[in-house]
């Protein structure tokens, strides 16, 4: 029909964004058999052990309200699809906010105690644990109304050459996929299995973390864990990966 507007995922608009260079595939197709393997095996994956911790503190109570997750929430089954979401925009402050920055809201405004350390092993283990509740839902974020400069700022930093190397994220992740890097496959860099336990560190690990160490091996200083610009661009990524299922806690290398 002319004229007609060309329906995208997380779009609502008249300009909707020009789509990814290729059908999503998860890390999960480029890691090694052995690798593959210990993600599969429920007795395994190193991940759970974050699970089971994340499902304890789901139900402790903090604060002078002696409040819970489960005293708003109820049980953790609620969280089904929630972390297939974000980033979103939250509503009070108009800012693109993740997963584990959710969870801290909920500690201050709700909770009123303290928020948890960046990347700290509480806030991991709770962040892997409702993730783990979208297991098998596919990614969706919204890059239309408020949050779409977040998504256009993610763009252009996932285009935007930094470091001593003078590499960007798509020179690796749309260019070279199925390249070897360093006896490794370069996959297209998708989150859907982020909190991801890495076999590197021998810990669970944030998407923001993961930024990190890309940065850190293209020699560029790394930004804050939480940053807006690093938001940004988990949105843009995530978006890259629409459609894709959560595979949380992933095993990646």
């Amino acid at each position: 029909m002319a004229g007609a507007v060309v329906a995208w995922p997380g779009w609502v608009g008249s300009e909707p964004p020009e789509p990814p260079p290729f059908s999503p595939r998860s890390g999960y197709e480029f890691a090694r058999p052995e690798t593959r393997a210990i993600q599969d095996d429920e007795f395994a994956n190193p991940g759970l052990f974050w699970i089971e911790r994340g499902a304890e503190l789901w139900t402790v109570s903090v604060g002078d309200g002696e409040r819970s997750c489960h005293s708003c929430h109820g049980a953790a089954t609620a969280m089904a699809g929630v972390a297939a979401t974000y980033p979103k925009i939250d509503e009070v402050t108009g800012r693109l906010v993740n997963l584990e920055q959710r969870i801290n809201l909920c500690r201050t405004r709700h909770m009123d105690v303290q928020p948890y350390l960046p990347e700290s092993d509480p806030l991991l283990s709770l962040s892997t644990y409702v993730t783990r509740q979208s297991a098998g839902e596919p990614l969706r974020v919204r890059i239309d109304g408020p949050a779409r400069a977040w998504f256009e700022r993610g763009r252009e930093l996932y285009r935007e050459r930094v470091g001593q190397m003078n590499v960007a994220c798509t020179q690796c992740h749309d260019q070279r996929v199925g390249h070897r890097l360093r006896a490794e496959r370069i996959s297209q860099g998708q989150i859907n299995g982020f909190p991801a336990y890495l076999l590197r560190w021998g810990t669970v690990s944030s998407a923001h973390r993961r930024f990190q160490f890309c940065n850190e091996q293209a020699r560029a200083e790394p930004l804050p864990i939480g940053s807006d610009d690093y938001n940004a661009l988990q949105l843009y990524v995530a978006w890259r990966g629409t459609g894709l299922l959560v595979e949380a806690p992933a095993v990646r290398r």
